[in-house]
Parts: structure tokens; sequence; C-alpha cells
């Protein structure tokens, strides 16, 4: 049976654009039905349409992937799955972006050795980008919480009559009750915004 040709493409989430990967297989005329794209995390493998390829994969079947970080961005996982792929089914992997990384070259020790130490490089790399995010990520909601910024959905305005309804609640004129079926809301929900209200000001 003729080896397939397959790519394979992944964006870390629904909004990122994959467009460039995309326009990197066509012009490599991967067929589209080889074409198998994850929208979603590079921390480990268990991704459907990866899963998918795999399962299809034969010896001397070719998979293109633009670059190591879209293969994944875990260190170890990287690694077992270059394994699994190279050795156990016995496939090649050319990585676009890194012209080192493709096994169809260097079939020799050196090669591959040479291969091994690009790889092992790259996927530390991939890691350690993964988990600089994550750090940047952090402090800039750290930064943004200590200016003030609050996260989450926007509250709703007050009614306007809501100032005068703590008063007279606060005044003893009403109860909890009467206080939140004015403003029509629930009770914890009255006596929440009235807290923050007084902490506000």
């Amino acid at each position: 049976m003729a080896a397939s040709t397959y790519g394979y493409i992944r964006v870390s989430t629904k909004e990122q654009n994959e467009d460039r990967q995309l326009i990197a297989m066509r012009e490599l005329s991967v067929a589209e039905k080889n074409i198998f794209m994850d929208k979603q995390s590079g921390k480990d493998f268990r991704r459907p349409q990866y899963q998918r390829m795999v399962k299809k994969l034969k010896p001397d079947d070719l998979i293109y992937v633009k670059s190591i970080d879209r293969l994944g961005r875990n260190y170890e996982e990287i690694l077992e799955q270059w394994r699994i792929l190279t050795r156990e089914k016995r496939v090649d992997i050319a990585v676009l972006d890194m012209p080192l990384l493709d096994t169809r070259r260097g079939k020799d020790l050196m090669g591959t050795f040479l291969s091994d130490i690009v790889l092992q490089v790259l996927s530390f790399v991939a890691e350690n980008e993964r988990s600089n995010i994550r750090q940047r990520q952090a402090e800039g909601i750290a930064a943004a919480r200590a200016r003030g910024v609050r996260f989450g959905r926007s509250p709703h305005p007050l009614p306007e009559n809501f100032r005068q309804i703590h008063r007279d609640w606060r005044g003893k004129k009403l109860t909890l009750k009467e206080a939140a079926d004015a403003c029509a809301m629930p009770v914890g929900t009255f006596y929440a915004k009235a807290v923050r209200l007084e902490n506000d000001n």
C-alpha cells in the first residue's frame, strides 16, 4: 500500500487562527482529508484529532507539522510521542520551521544523533515557553488586580431607588426582606450589594 502524507495542526484556543499552518499544509499538497486539527492546549496528547491521525498511520507515512510547539508543549511527552511515531509506528516526521527535524534525512547514526539533540533542545524550549506564558498570565492578573481591575461579569447597575431603600433599611424603617422586595432582588443579593455600597463609601 502506498505511503500517505498527513498534516497536523494545533492552536491553543478556538479564538486562535490556524490559517498560517493550513496554508503551509496546502502548499505541500497535503490532501484536505489528511489534515488533522485540534483546538486545545499542547500540555498533553489527549487530543481527539491527533489520536485519530495516529490510528491511521502505517509504516513509511509522513507527518508534516509547522513547528515543534504545534506538536506539543510538554518536554517529556513530545519526546515520547516522537519515539512512538518514528520507532513503533515507523513513520517520518518533518518539522517545517526546523529543517534539521526531518526524519527522512540522515537516517545514518550521525543524522539520527543530530536530530535527537535538536529535538531535545526544541522540546525543552517549547515546554519552557509554556511555563513562561503561565507565569506571565499569573503576573498580569495579579498586577491588574493590584490596580483595581475586577474580573468576571460586570455587576448589574443598582436600581434608582437602591440608596433610599438602603437608608430606610439601615434606619430600621424596613426589614431586610421588605428592602429586597422593594428593589426586586433576592435577599442575599440586596444584602451583598448593600455591604459593597457601604465598603465603597
